[in-house]
């Protein structure tokens, strides 16, 4: 390894200048520092870079070799210090967020093609998941901050959420719902705990926290045993299979909102009102966020508050 990485730099100017000289004058340093940088340059690697004559120099096998190593990358850092320095005045860059698996698939690609329309040097990498999924991807830098469902998984984080900042940015309405043709059929008008939690459940993915969380909101009632007909890993398959008529299932209502507002859907109420899910925006405690995501922060605030959940 080099015990100093300047004198790269160094040897690129030499080299792509033909002389010492013209390296100190681009780099605003004297001859003789130019002159020492390189010949310790060439003792670290035991290696001539360049054959001097008395009007130039002459680049080596190892000169030439070296060099088309360390052009790409100097021509890079140039590139990349260049836009670093654009970031500071505009949005630029790619940015890489976390969302709930079902609220991003609704909204966020609309949303993030209309800010592209407006700050087209922004490209974004987009994470879907739960809160156990993003909140480790925040805390390691791998996406710069994320959108995650508040509700439904806290408790089981509590401990670790010091960390974090969270913003509240929109709440969502969660109902156990069914069809009209099952609520006829099965359900009959008897919202009673007992009568309940002897029909059929569709359930997101196998632990079926959403379905609990319901009775345990409603009814106050824990370990209940329920009978699940399909478990699915997708809200929208669980949208599915209540509009066929094959049982209640757990869901936000502004996903079906149409759908209630012209009876095809009846949501389950009881003496309680619904549960409200808050989808916060989170990122690291102590981040100072860049001007590009205070920015699309923003943008995509007002986006989803304009949304009429």
């Amino acid at each position: 390894m080099l015990q100093n990485m300047d004198r790269l730099k160094v040897f690129y100017y030499v080299y792509s200048e033909g002389s010492v000289l013209a390296a100190a004058q681009t780099l605003h340093v004297s001859q003789s520092a130019i002159s020492q940088s390189l010949q310790k340059l060439e003792s670290e690697i035991q290696s001539a870079l360049f054959t001097r004559t008395h009007k130039r120099l002459i680049p080596t096998t190892a000169g030439q070799y070296l060099f088309s190593v360390v052009r790409p990358l100097i021509a890079e850092l140039d590139i990349c210090l260049k836009n670093i320095e654009k970031s500071k005045d505009q949005p630029f860059g790619k940015l890489q967020i976390g969302a709930p698996v079902e609220f991003g698939k609704a909204y966020f690609p609309a949303i993030l093609a209309r800010f592209r329309e407006k700050y087209p040097d922004v490209t974004f990498y987009l994470k879907l998941g739960d809160l156990g999924t993003l909140l480790p991807l925040v805390e390691t830098g791998q996406i710069d901050f994320a959108f995650v469902d508040v509700f439904l998984t806290q408790k089981e984080f509590s401990s670790k959420l010091d960390m974090y900042h969270f913003t509240p940015v929109v709440e969502e309405e969660v109902i156990l719902a069914c069809s009209s043709k099952y609520y006829q059929n099965s359900v009959k008008k008897n919202h009673s705990f007992k009568h309940l939690i002897q029909r059929d459940f569709i359930t997101y993915r196998n632990n079926a926290r959403a379905v609990k969380n319901w009775f345990k909101h409603h009814f106050d009632k824990y370990h209940v045993k329920f009978h699940v007909v399909l478990t699915v890993d997708s809200q929208q398959a669980v949208i599915s299979a209540i509009s066929h008529h094959a049982g209640m299932g757990v869901i936000a209502s502004h996903q079906v909102k149409k759908e209630i507002e012209e009876g095809l859907i009846i949501p389950i109420d009881t003496s309680k009102p619904q549960i409200i899910n808050q989808i916060s925006l989170v990122q690291l405690q102590d981040k100072i966020p860049t001007l590009t995501e205070k920015i699309f922060q923003q943008f995509l605030l007002d986006e989803i508050q304009s949304i009429n959940l």
